[in-house]
């Protein structure tokens, strides 16, 4: 198994890369101006890491409804399925984009903000917990 998660956004595009040993790791952002140009470098990324299951945050509203950014990442979902034919997990992403920006000083946000960081940080967070819920830890002697 080896996994892209994935923090879908409309200026950049976060990444981290998991496999079978259950750790995910921040990958650089996809931050290209340019939509085509995003979505250019997210499949070049998916084949040359040869990646076997997608994991895209699916930004659920805080009352379990659907709303309209949930939606754009179900037609991105859809899409990115359509183009690579692998298997998409959506994954509740509620909140890792604070937990991602929390983990930043204060007084660096601002600056990291449009570097992606925070956005590969958040995409991180999201492929842990589907890790987490796949690969079952070893029990304790």
């Amino acid at each position: 198994m080896r996994c892209l998660g994935i923090d879908f956004g409309s200026k950049r595009v976060g990444l981290s890369y998991g496999d079978d040993l259950g750790v995910a790791t921040p990958l650089p952002a996809i931050v290209e101006p340019d939509e085509r140009q995003r979505w250019k470098v997210l499949i070049e990324t998916i084949r040359r890491r040869q990646v076997t299951d997608l994991v895209i945050g699916w930004p659920l509203n805080m009352d379990d409804s659907i709303g309209p950014k949930a939606r754009e990442v179900e037609a991105f979902a859809a899409k990115l399925k359509g183009e690579v034919n692998l298997p998409v997990h959506l994954i509740d992403e509620r909140l890792t984009s604070h937990e991602a920006e929390a983990s930043i000083p204060k007084a660096r946000r601002r600056d990291l903000r449009g570097s992606g960081i925070v956005d590969s940080k958040a995409a991180t967070l999201i492929l842990q917990d589907f890790l987490d819920q796949r690969i079952p830890l070893p029990p304790v002697e």
